[in-house]
Order: C-alpha cells, then sequence, then structure tokens
C-alpha cells in the first residue's frame, strides 16, 4: 500500500500576496485558481511534482463559525500561530537567499539544530510559518 500527502491546507488572507509569494518567490506552479464570491481557493504545488498540492484557502468560511471566532482565527493566522508547513530543498542556502532578497518575513536564519537538521523560517503574507529543511 503507498499512502502519500496529495493536498495540505494554508490560509490566506490576500489571495494576490499568496500568488505572488508561492507562485513568484518560491516558484511553485499555479494547478488551480477557483473564485466564489469574494473569495478564492488557489491550488499550487512544486513544478515536475503533480501529485504534491498546497490549497491556499480562505480562512474562517464555514457559515457555522461566529464573527468572534473569525476574529480569532485571523488574529492566530497573522501571529503565525495557527498552522504551518515544512518544505524541503536540496540548496537552503540559496533558497534564503531568494527568500531574504524578496522580502519575506524571516524568522530563522539557517542554522544546524541539535535534533540534527539545519533548517530555516519565515512566514509567508498571512503570516503562516513555513519552516524548511535542508535535504541530505
Amino acid at each position: 500500500m503507498d499512502i502519500t500527502i496529495h493536498y495540505a491546507f494554508l490560509p490566506h488572507t490576500d489571495p494576490d500576496a499568496a500568488l505572488g509569494f508561492y507562485r513568484d518567490i518560491l516558484g511553485f506552479e499555479v494547478r488551480k485558481d477557483v473564485g466564489y464570491e469574494d473569495m478564492r481557493w488557489i491550488t499550487v504545488g512544486p513544478v515536475g511534482r503533480p501529485d504534491t498540492s498546497l490549497v491556499l484557502h480562505p480562512p474562517a468560511t464555514d457559515p457555522g463559525i461566529t464573527d468572534d471566532e473569525r476574529r480569532t482565527v485571523l488574529e492566530l493566522i497573522t501571529k503565525g500561530v495557527y498552522t504551518g508547513i515544512t518544505l524541503a530543498t536540496d540548496d537552503l542556502d540559496g533558497l534564503f537567499d531568494r527568500l531574504q532578497a524578496a522580502g519575506a518575513d524571516v524568522v530563522q536564519e539557517p542554522i544546524d539544530q541539535d535534533y540534527g537538521v539545519r533548517d530555516c523560517a519565515f512566514r509567508d503574507p498571512a503570516g503562516n510559518l513555513i519552516r524548511v529543511n535542508q535535504l541530505t
């Protein structure tokens, strides 16, 4: 049995900023860009890896959520504590330099962690924490 991760979901608070970040800075390809009323769901993923995608979605759109709950979710996203994802690259320093030059919100410069991983961290335009590991 082969099980893979097909979609992971991250909220966005500005679809155009999210698109600019994931497509233009990280270099992901856009697979779908779907709108409904004033909302957009954007599916992106690494070029040449069609089986792995991120769905950038509008947060707190469930009709059962209260206005107070919606505000809390948006506050948590902005703080970078609502959700996150870990990516990996074979050129951590090169990617970090590209992200920093593009003005990404750097949380942690590349470092060798005590637990055996070299990684860095930054936030996307919504505030989601993005960690990047160096592939060995």
